[in-house]
Order: structure tokens, then C-alpha cells, then sequence
């Protein structure tokens, strides 16, 4: 029997030849991740357990990003928690203020994660380093804990299901529309514990960018990971940045899936996920008269230079509704410097935009954005739980930067046509 480009990683990872769905294997692991949230936590289990070392100081990443800049005295306890221990075991990968990102921005920027390469974190967003042909999955901190002692984690090996990717994108449609669509038609658990497959001649118009946003996005429809077949695309991407040898994997002709779904990207529109759930979507010509009072434009899902390209084209020359707070957080410092060599910042902040440090602050109701009751925010982020960017009467509309920032102009959600 065939195996996934999935089951093949986790195969290699495991010393075994052949798995199959449902199996449990322990897997040796190229990269544990942990913030300033999770990270804590997996300490406290790391010194209880009475572990004494990590396995490899090269193969732990610790990225301060969730609540720091320091919010309050609480973050700043815990980001000092990871400091000393970071120091104390010489962490390679540690990432402070002045250094760090958005991490699942951030380590695919750094070389960190690669091809054909296992990886867990303590966030349920570490799936988004699939885009590279790797088998990334978000943990807990216990898992974290074991993982950094070990350099193993154990899996139940999960089963497919296979995307058969085709055509091009309209004009003003990304990724983001892309992942939106997906999880409208299949819903939050229609791939529950699954991997979401991802292959077919479309895939060469599916920039990287398209594509961490698509993979970041898998764990919101259930998913286990989501991977992309390797190509010239993410050939050029890791040539750039990985600088250790990797393997890429490919699923067999005959790979079992539990569902094979076509997807023609020519016939994906801007798409819009209404309050309290990403799978409860509507195309922006569906959508009607939403007033809003705050746009975000960032994050793990939509912090790239490419988001931040979109925005900018969307706001040049033009100004912010003003009954409309607009935040832009570019996801790494390489990512706002880029900004600032190009002259986006230029035209974020004479259109009426703040500009952030990177941070995930607001997408988690954490600081830098905070909704109050009754507000109304269209971001690029990836979850519109109740509650999820504020108070539980708040309400979050998941969107692309390109509309995320033509709502900003409007007062209301609006096709980008409107402005442009």
C-alpha cells in the first residue's frame, strides 16, 4: 500500500519503512518550538520531570512574540522565565525583543524548518511550515517538554485527504481566499485529525507567501498538519535560506486518501469568514452592509512582505474611514524593514495606520487592538472565536489584506473594486 507525502516523513522519522493510518509511532524530531506563552509551561514540566539537559541546542526554538514587547507584569514574568533558560542551555534559536517575529513568520525566514523535516511547537499554527514539504504540527507544552528533552514525540499517523490544485488566481485573490474557501466547503472538523494534501499543476500559481498562509490556516479546519508537494517554487525558497541537506517527499501513485477534492483556483472570489467561526463564510459579493471599527493586518497568517505589498497597493494615495482604527503588524524585522526600503510605511501612516512592532498580540486578544463590546474588526488573522480578539460581544471578520485594507477606506467590508 502507498503512503502519503505525510506517512512517508513520518515513516523516515520513525526507522520504519511503511506506516499506515492510525498506527502509533514515536518519531525523532528536527525542531521544537515553543513561545512565550507555551514555553513557560513546558519549563515548569522540564524541571519537575528532573530533566538536565536538551538533546540539541540547535534543534530548540524559543520565540518571545505572543506578549512582548512585555504587556504587562505577568508577561514580562514569563519572557524572563524564557530568558533563563534559553541562557542556561544555550538555545541557538532564541529570539528576544530586537530579534524575534511572529514565529511561524520567522522560522520559515530563517532557515530553520525544511523540506521532508519533522517538526512540533507548543501552537496549534506550527502546521504552517507544511508549505515546505515538511510534516510541522502544533503540540503541548508537555509535549514540548518531552520533545526538547528527547528529541522524539510520539504520533498517531493520520489519514489524507488530497487536494487536486488547478488554474490561476483572480486578480486580488491569495491564499487567503483559498484556505477560507476550503474550510467553508468542508467545515472546522471535516478534516479532523487528517493531513490536508496539497498537489496539482496549480501549485505553480501559488506563490510561498499563498502557500504558508494556506498550510497556517490547515488546524482551522481540523486538520493534523497540511503539506505541498515540493517544486521549483519551494526549491527557491529553501535555496535562499535552509543551508543543511534535505529530503523531499512525494506520495505514491497509490496513496489511499479519505476524500479527493478538485479545486479550480479561476473560480475562488474574495472570501469573508463571519462571526464565530472560520468556516462560516460568504464571497464579498454575499456579504452586504457589515459597518465595522477596526482593521488588522498581520500575523502568522498575513504578516508577509507580499501581505504587506497587497495593503500597500490598496492604500496609496488614499485614506482610512474615520470612524476606523487601522493596524498594520508586519510579522519579522526583515519583513518592516522591507516595508520601510519600499516606501510602504510611507503610505500606511499617511493614509491614517499605526505600524506595530511584530507581535501576534491583538489576534489573540492579547494587547495592541483589543476590541471592545459591540465593536467590529475585519483582520487577516486566522481564528474569529467569541471573544477571540476581546470582549465576548465583539465580533471578527477573517478576510484578505487586500480587503482588509479597502474596509478600512469604506467604513464596512468592500470588495476591493470599490476603492481602486
Amino acid at each position: 500500500m502507498g503512503m502519503t507525502m505525510t506517512q512517508k516523513i513520518l515513516a523516515a522519522h520513525a526507522g520504519l519503512d511503511q506506516v499506515t493510518a492510525s498506527q502509533l509511532i514515536n518519531a525523532k524530531l528536527d525542531m521544537v518550538l515553543g513561545n512565550d506563552i507555551t514555553t513557560p509551561v513546558a519549563i515548569k514540566e522540564f524541571e519537575k520531570a528532573g530533566f538536565t539537559d536538551i538533546f540539541d541546542k540547535d534543534k530548540v526554538s524559543i520565540v518571545l512574540d505572543h506578549f512582548s514587547p512585555n504587556k504587562d507584569i505577568k508577561a514580562a514574568q514569563q519572557c524572563k522565565q524564557c530568558r533563563s533558560f534559553a541562557r542556561r542551555f544555550d538555545v541557538t534559536n532564541f529570539y528576544d525583543v530586537g530579534t524575534m517575529g511572529i514565529e511561524h513568520a520567522l522560522l520559515p525566514e530563517k532557515g530553520l524548518v525544511g523540506p521532508g523535516e519533522c517538526i512540533i511547537g507548543a501552537d496549534s499554527h506550527t502546521c504552517t511550515y507544511g508549505a515546505l514539504n515538511a510534516f510541522s504540527t502544533g503540540v503541548g507544552s508537555t509535549d514540548m517538554c518531552a520533545g526538547m528533552a528527547s528529541g522524539e514525540c510520539w504520533f498517531k499517523v493520520p489519514s489524507a485527504i488530497k487536494f487536486n490544485i488547478h488554474g490561476k488566481l483572480n486578480p486580488w485573490v491569495s491564499g487567503k481566499d483559498v484556505i477560507l474557501h476550503i474550510i467553508g466547503m468542508i467545515g472546522v472538523d471535516g478534516a479532523l485529525y487528517k493531513s490536508m494534501e496539497f498537489s496539482g499543476d496549480g501549485l505553480k500559481n501559488l506563490s510561498m507567501d499563498d502557500r504558508l498562509c494556506i498550510a497556517n490556516m490547515a488546524i482551522e479546519a481540523g486538520a493534523k498538519n497540511g503539506i505541498f508537494e515540493f517544486d521549483e517554487i519551494t526549491e527557491a525558497y529553501v535555496k535562499e535560506r535552509v543551508n543543511r541537506p534535505y529530503k523531499t517527499y512525494k506520495a505514491d501513485e497509490d496513496a489511499v486518501y479519505d476524500q479527493i477534492i478538485d479545486l479550480d483556483l479561476s473560480t475562488i472570489k474574495s472570501t469573508i469568514a463571519f462571526p464565530h467561526l472560520p468556516e462560516n463564510t460568504k464571497t464579498i459579493d454575499e456579504v452586504g452592509e457589515v459597518k465595522i471599527d477596526q482593521i488588522v493586518i498581520g500575523s502568522c497568517t498575513n504578516g508577509r512582505i507580499s501581505d504587506m505589498e497587497a495593503a500597500a497597493a490598496v492604500l496609496k494615495g488614499k485614506k482610512i474611514h474615520r470612524d476606523v482604527r487601522a493596524i498594520i503588524i508586519p510579522a519579522t524585522q526583515k519583513i518592516w524593514l522591507e516595508c520601510v526600503k519600499r516606501g510602504y510605511m510611507d503610505i500606511f501612516i499617511e493614509a491614517g495606520c499605526i505600524v506595530s512592532t511584530p507581535t501576534c498580540g491583538p489576534c489573540l486578544g492579547g494587547y495592541m487592538g483589543i476590541l471592545a463590546e459591540g465593536e467590529r474588526c475585519v483582520s487577516t488573522t486566522n481564528r474569529n472565536f467569541v471573544g477571540r480578539m476581546g470582549h465576548v460581544d465583539s465580533e471578527v471578520y477573517l478576510a484578505s489584506p487586500a480587503i482588509a485594507a479597502a474596509s478600512g477606506i469604506m467604513g464596512r467590508i468592500a470588495d476591493v473594486k470599490e476603492v481602486m
